[in-house]
């Protein structure tokens, strides 16, 4: 069973139980997977779910911090419990080590050096590790290693 026919599934749980705050956030997550699919005229593999969600749980993520310095922690709750039904969706995340080593050695593959690289870098990186890590933890890791 592939990650998007375990959304589905999810879903026909979700409505079963009549848990109506889990059943909103995957038919959110089901209506942007559609959105992209009518957009790009593409069937979406798990790759691209991944994409998904990882984008959706980033979107959360900026929201909560922007309820806390608003001040309305009722809405940055319920951001939460969206955030925490969509992580579910995505493989098990990286380490901050794991992540310093995989970029040294894509560093070291590229030969790259200097901040000039960054780009370059980032590129390879993105490739490889997407819907593994956090891309913050990723940006911060290849800053260090193209600085030493």
């Amino acid at each position: 069973m592939n990650l998007k026919e375990k959304i589905t599934e999810d879903m026909k749980a979700a409505m079963r139980a009549k848990d109506s705050e889990r059943l909103g956030t995957i038919r959110m997550l089901t209506a942007a997977m559609k959105q992209k699919e009518v957009d790009e005229r593409v069937e979406l593999d798990d790759v691209m779910v991944i994409a998904i969600v990882d984008k959706l749980v980033k979107q959360r993520k900026d929201s909560i911090d922007a309820f806390i310095k608003g001040n309305r922690q009722d809405l940055a709750d319920k951001e939460a419990a969206e955030m925490k039904v969509l992580e579910a969706y995505l493989p098990q995340r990286m380490t901050a080590d794991e992540v310093a080593a995989e970029v040294k050695a894509i560093v070291a593959s590229l030969g790259a050096s200097g901040p000039g690289d960054m780009g370059k870098v980032m590129g390879a990186v993105k490739a490889k590790l997407a819907g593994k890590a956090d891309m913050g933890m990723v940006s911060t890791a290849v800053k260090a290693a193209l600085a030493g």
